[in-house]
Parts: C-alpha cells; sequence; structure tokens
C-alpha cells in the first residue's frame, strides 16, 4: 500500500493497538463522503474519550485503477481530515481482493459507480477482527465501545495498578446523549470506591470475629482441661 503522502505502508506495522479500516472509493458523490464525514466525527470523539494515539485509522480506495494517492489525498482535504494516526491508502487489486474477503467487504461496478457495504471495521491489536460497524451513519456509541474493550479491557501485561485503573475507566467512562461525548462519571466511581469499603469492612468485621471466636475456643479447651485434671485428683 502507499499512502495519500507517498509513504509505503503495510498492515502489520499497525500491529500493537487497535485499528479501524474503512474502505472508499473516491469518486463517490454521496455515500463515502458521508460515511468518511461521520468516521471523522466519531474518531474524534473518540481520542477525546480514550486519548490520542490509543488507535490508528486507514481508509483504502478500492478502486485501484482511480483511487490514486493524489486522489486519497483531494478526498481527505476535501473532508477537511488531517489527524494524527490517520491514513488515506492506495493499493493493487491483489490486495483489494485479500482485503475485502477477509474484513467481509462487498462491492459490485454499477451504473452510479459501485454499490457497496457500508462498513467500518475495528481490528485489534493482534490484527484480528474485534468488531464491524455498519451504515453511513457511524453513531458514537457503537464506534466508541468496542474501541473502549480494547484499550481499556483486559491487558495480560498490565500491572496490578495499572489494571485497576483501566478497569476503573472502562467502567466510568460513559455516553451523554446531551452533549453526544463520554464524561468520566464520577457517580459510578464513587459508588465503586463505597462499594470496595463496605465489602472491606465486612471483611474486616468478619475476620475479627473468627480470630475472637477462635480464641474464646481456645481458651474454653484450655479451662476444660484444667476442670478435668482438678477433678480426676
Amino acid at each position: 500500500m502507499v499512502s495519500s503522502h507517498g509513504e509505503e505502508l503495510n498492515l502489520h506495522q499497525f500491529r500493537g493497538k487497535p485499528l479501524v479500516i474503512s474502505l472508499i472509493y473516491t469518486s463517490c458523490y454521496h455515500t463515502c463522503p458521508t460515511m468518511t464525514n461521520q468516521l471523522a466525527r466519531a474518531v474524534d470523539i473518540a481520542r477525546e474519550a480514550l486519548g490520542q494515539g490509543s488507535f490508528s485509522v486507514l481508509t483504502i480506495g478500492f478502486d485501484t485503477p482511480s483511487d490514486t494517492p493524489d486522489r486519497m489525498r483531494v478526498f481527505a482535504r476535501e473532508r477537511g481530515i488531517d489527524m494524527p494516526d490517520w491514513w488515506f491508502a492506495s493499493t493493487d487489486a491483489l490486495t483489494i481482493n485479500q482485503l475485502t474477503e477477509e474484513l467481509g467487504f462487498t462491492y459490485v461496478r454499477s451504473v452510479r459507480g459501485f454499490d457497496h457495504l457500508t462498513q467500518t471495521t475495528i481490528v485489534n491489536a493482534d490484527g484480528t477482527i474485534f468488531d464491524q460497524v455498519y451504515g453511513e451513519l457511524v453513531h458514537a456509541p457503537s464506534f466508541v465501545e468496542p474501541l473502549k474493550r480494547l484499550v481499556w479491557g483486559g491487558d495480560a501485561k498490565a500491572t496490578a495498578l495499572s489494571g485497576w485503573i483501566k478497569s476503573v475507566k472502562l467502567v466510568c467512562t460513559v455516553y451523554d446523549p446531551n452533549t453526544g461525548r463520554y464524561t468520566f462519571d464520577y457517580s459510578i466511581f464513587i459508588t465503586m470506591v463505597i462499594g470496595i469499603a463496605s465489602l472491606g469492612a465486612v471483611a474486616g468485621f468478619a475476620i475479627k470475629h473468627w480470630w475472637e471466636t477462635g480464641r474464646r475456643t481456645t481458651r474454653n479447651k484450655h479451662s476444660t482441661g484444667i476442670l478435668e485434671r482438678f477433678f480426676r485428683f
């Protein structure tokens, strides 16, 4: 693949963090521009919630004779997209055939250009398809929630502290339909802290009760032994 700026790209270089893949064709006059504009909005919301650099985006032109690097660059500029970690790329027909088969993306030539699936694919850090988002209108929750699970979900390399912090972020970062953005809900965090504190208090009480019961049992055994020795004589 070649980026819109002439750089050689390889899918392997995107491993290590989630990747969003979008297939378009540059001569599309409605569906692809609309979907890409919607995707740009969802990406902005996701990066605000998850942090810059938390995932990458790759938009590839599937009309290989026409979707040259120059055309891809113009397409991105017309959408006003100039974001870090978002590449627009061209490739050859063989790569497109392999990629569309793996992604489950379909397209056929028509009198209007192409009839194609409107699909955004979310790939995990190991290069495995994790989720698909369908439709021209990319709704923020359907796009951000899978990325939340990938970015803040289970991480075998995470320490206990960082794993706990990610778990808190995963649970407490929620979508606000009034603003259309994600926010950290402190009430959920406070409820979690209170719940953990309550469980700790209950556990402490149980341990104290077990300890005191054990001590009383030990004292009773000692007392019984003395009485037995007394009456034995």
